[in-house]
């Protein structure tokens, strides 16, 4: 009777570790940049819990955005798109106005401290850190700026608020699922 209790205990007790190892059988979506695919950037767990560019937070998802809190009570939201087995995540950088607001809007150039860059023009153009170039339009009810790219580029649509001098973008970027 010993033994059998012995046994007992012993199984409960193995149960009970491999489920704090492995968190209680919650699952875990590991997304990498398309043009990185080993290269984690965000890690999603079932269980609420998100590592993004090596971070941690808690999370929550909606349809639309994937909002990330950290221990101190920031919160970042990051819009997502789901195609298929792909996601395409927005990243959020902002952008300076160089000189003096040349028309409405977004018409200007507008950088940052890495050297990165906008320049879109009054007729529709612009170019993208002076390598891309292409025609843009601008959805303003739904802060959207559409890129048209000259070269065989997908369009891109990127979100966007302006505050003054002041442009953040959220740019798209594909992701894949991490290549183990």
């Amino acid at each position: 009777m010993k033994n059998l209790f012995n046994k007992w205990v012993l199984g409960i007790s193995i149960v009970l570790t491999v489920s704090i190892l492995t968190g209680c059988g919650s699952k875990t979506e590991h997304w990498a940049y398309i043009h990185e695919p080993t290269e984690e950037i965000i890690a999603l767990s079932d269980n609420g819990k998100a590592t993004y560019k090596g971070s941690k937070y808690t999370y929550t998802k909606d349809d639309t955005y994937i909002t990330l809190k950290d221990k101190s009570g920031g919160e970042e939201s990051l819009r997502y798109e789901m195609n298929g087995d792909q996601m395409t995540l927005y990243e959020k950088s902002t952008y300076t106005r160089l000189g003096k607001a040349e028309g409405d809007g977004i018409v200007g150039v507008w950088t940052q401290d890495n050297g990165w860059s906008y320049q879109f023009t009054e007729d529709g153009h612009f170019s993208e850190e002076d390598i891309f170039f292409g025609r843009y339009t601008v959805d303003e009810a739904n802060s959207c700026i559409r890129l048209m790219y000259d070269d065989p580029i997908e369009d891109a649509f990127l979100y966007y608020t302006l505050a003054g001098d002041s442009l953040t973008v959220a740019y798209p970027w594909p992701m894949v699922r991490v290549e183990k």
